[in-house]
């Protein structure tokens, strides 16, 4: 059945925790195949509600607040902003975009936890958490790492491993470890209420596995149907945290919901508020109908990482309440990873989508054009920067906007803008209109199957199609023999430039804007594309432009050295310092004499690649040191640099120098020396204390 055959659609994107910026890999994961499923179903005019917003909770928040020594509030408060302002300049539309911190998502996630306990759904019982006793806490899934007893990776977190995607509990990781204090937390008596989600199998197999199959990703599918087939177990929907949506129970004083109970519930408030907004009826997108064929169709955009609470816990939760639709598919994308390593906001291994835009002004919809490309739509995929250029410039400029280009000039130049039908269409004319029929039902179908690569792909085929039909019919050429011909070439060929202002809006909405704007049309809606005949003749072109200019080396360049900056930070931070050597009398202390002095000769000792023959003045004296630093530093850079000086050190022959005193040099963990000198000149001789 194909996606157009269905009226009303309630599309969401993962909310993003507000305690970071967005990068690249959120956009290929959630946003860019939300928004471009969005952007289609309203060309072919669906009541559809897109919504999205800050995920304000949980344990996330809290860390990144004790990182910073500020309250939760403005961690949210700074990270909701920027998410939502790059989101708008990116192009990425939401309906709404909204907070979980709002009242109308705490009062909506209290009122469903209070429908399934009334309802006896919950499973109450006392169990060990873990408790970390230098804070006197217990502690969150995220305020626990250690070692997944799947794929054994260290830094796997209580509630899941990020490297192989299993959920976990707390007590299934290996050598746990407090994120707060270090140390190996204690288990500790509390109470909590559980969704038995072991209760819900059945119906989740009946539904998911033998509803789903051939419908679902199989990226998708075989996630869900490994968590299956190893047992679901009842899984806490409350925790002892100070942050978050309260419990509401007299005996649950102190608690909260568990983030991914009140989370996903967020697409709902959002969705109140927008029709509160709007005057609309929220139960419309969300509640079942009488008549089943009145329901909206629920679609989840989210990353590889949410599939188990889309598709297992969430489905489960809104089947206890019984009163909403279920999702009717959750296109989850793999990673996206980065220059030949995964993402990591920890590391700063990312490109920033703020940094982007900033670096980048105006051009937004390359970067969409090159994700969308390249989108792990069931296998992880990789962006570099210098695929980004090539895709940029030998697709974007080369293809589209070469052909954009021509059509625009050409039209300018023959007949000042205007578009004429002259003679009668070729053969060739009319195929190749015809042909352009095909690709909005290429587009439309691999839209529909979440295949946006491939949908993308038919876009880019009908630019090819434009390009190959001038260059064979080469207008240039004929015009001073024929130009009644060449006003027919540049008629098809404006159709072909007016099918991919419509067939761009998608994929390319700014672009589209402005080819639009060049064509001096008014927006078109999906169902004009294909049509031999969107610009009438007669009508006049608007102002040409380059519709997209070349990434440059340079630019390119910048990029990979700020993530090469970026690498040699975080191994400098990461890097631990050797311990402490064995303790030394005071007495032993005040032996050593280390002066300031000015090096005023420098050479390298012959024979050797790591010593040079320095002079010294040590205001003492001028005498000869040799030094293990020609590596690091040439001999006349280094002429009149002052250093610190062990000037009684007993004097030592090396390679038949007899040098008098140790140059002071730091040593960082990869082996580079730096001197260890004054910030401002000192007189020579002066003492070191």
């Amino acid at each position: 059945m194909s996606i157009l055959s269905k009226n009303r659609f309630t599309i969401t994107s993962a909310l993003p925790y507000a305690n970071g910026p967005l990068h690249i890999g959120h956009l290929a994961g959630a946003y860019i195949p939300g928004d471009i499923f969005a952007r289609f179903l309203r060309l072919n005019k669906k009541d559809i509600v897109f919504v999205c917003g800050s995920d304000e909770h949980g344990a996330a928040i809290t860390i990144k607040a004790k990182k910073e020594g500020v309250t939760p509030q403005q961690i949210i408060d700074k990270y909701n902003k920027q998410i939502k302002e790059s989101f708008e300049e990116f192009g990425i539309h939401f309906d709404i975009y909204h907070r979980t911190s709002e009242k109308i998502h705490h009062e909506l996630s209290q009122e469903f936890f209070l429908n399934l306990y009334e309802k006896g759904e919950f499973i109450e019982k006392f169990s060990e958490q873990y408790f970390d006793e230098d804070y006197q806490q217990f502690l969150a899934d995220r305020y626990i790492v250690g070692t997944c007893p799947h794929c054994h990776n260290e830094g796997a977190y209580g509630d899941q491993c990020e490297k192989c995607g299993t959920s976990l509990n707390p007590t299934d990781l290996i050598n746990p470890k407090s994120t707060l204090s270090g140390k190996t937390p204690i288990l500790k008596e509390t109470k909590h209420w559980y969704l038995p989600l072991d209760k819900y199998q059945p119906w989740l197999e009946e539904w998911l596995i033998e509803g789903k199959k051939g419908e679902l990703k199989s990226n998708v599918f075989g996630q869900c149907q490994s968590w299956l087939k190893s047992g679901l177990q009842p899984r806490s929907m409350t925790r002892d945290l100070d942050w978050g949506v309260d419990v509401p129970l007299e005996e649950a004083a102190g608690k909260k919901l568990y983030v991914w109970l009140d989370a996903p519930i967020g697409y709902i408030s959002a969705t109140k508020q927008w029709a509160i907004d709007n005057n609309k009826n929220w139960e419309d997108y969300w509640k079942k109908h009488e008549n089943e064929a009145d329901d909206s169709t629920l679609i989840h955009f989210i990353g590889k990482d949410n599939i188990v609470f889309h598709c297992i816990i969430f489905p489960a939760i809104l089947h206890a309440h019984g009163e909403y639709i279920l999702p009717d598919n959750v296109p989850a994308n793999e990673f996206l990873n980065l220059e030949g390593e995964k993402l990591s906001t920890s590391r700063n291994h990312a490109v920033w989508l703020h940094e982007y835009l900033e670096e980048f002004p105006g051009r937004q919809d390359e970067l969409r054009y090159v994700l969308t490309s390249i989108l792990p739509e069931t296998s992880d995929s990789e962006f570099t920067w210098k695929d980004f250029q090539a895709r940029v410039n030998n697709e974007l400029v080369a293809i589209l906007g070469n052909f954009v280009n021509r059509v625009m000039v050409l039209s300018q130049k023959y007949f000042d803008g205007d578009l004429l039908m002259g003679s009668a269409l070729t053969t060739q004319d009319q195929s190749v209109l015809d042909e352009l029929k095909s690709f909005p039902v290429e587009i439309s179908n691999s839209i529909g199957q979440y295949r946006f690569r491939e949908a993308l792909g038919h876009f880019m085929n009908a630019a090819r199609l434009g390009n190959k039909y001038l260059a064979d019919e080469e207008p240039w050429k004929v015009f001073k023999e024929d130009p009644e011909r060449v006003k027919t070439v540049l008629y098809v060929a404006g159709q072909i430039v007016a099918n991919l202002a419509v067939l761009a809006q998608p994929f390319l909405p700014k672009s589209s804007d402005r080819l639009f704007a060049m064509l001096n049309l008014e927006k078109q809606e999906w169902e004009n594309a294909g049509r031999p005949d969107i610009i009438p003749t007669g009508h006049t072109l608007g102002e040409s432009a380059l519709l997209f200019e070349k990434i440059t080396d340079e630019q390119v360049d910048f990029q990979l050295q700020k993530l090469a900056d970026a690498k040699a930070h975080n191994a400098l931070s990461q890097s631990t310092a050797e311990p402490a050597k064995a303790n030394i009398s005071y007495d032993d202390f005040l032996k050593m004499d280390v002066r300031i002095g000015t090096i005023i000769e420098a050479e390298k000792v012959a024979k050797t690649k790591k010593l040079l023959k320095l002079k010294i003045d040590t205001g003492i004296d001028q005498r000869t040191v040799v030094s293990g630093i020609a590596e690091f530093f040439a001999p006349e850079d280094i002429v009149g640099k002052q250093v610190s000086i062990l000037v009684n050190l007993e004097p030592r022959e090396i390679k038949g120098i007899t040098s008098q005193g140790m140059i002071l040099m730091a040593e960082d963990a990869d082996g580079r020396l730096d001197f260890v000198n004054p910030t401002s000149t000192i007189k020579p001789g002066s003492t070191v204390r």
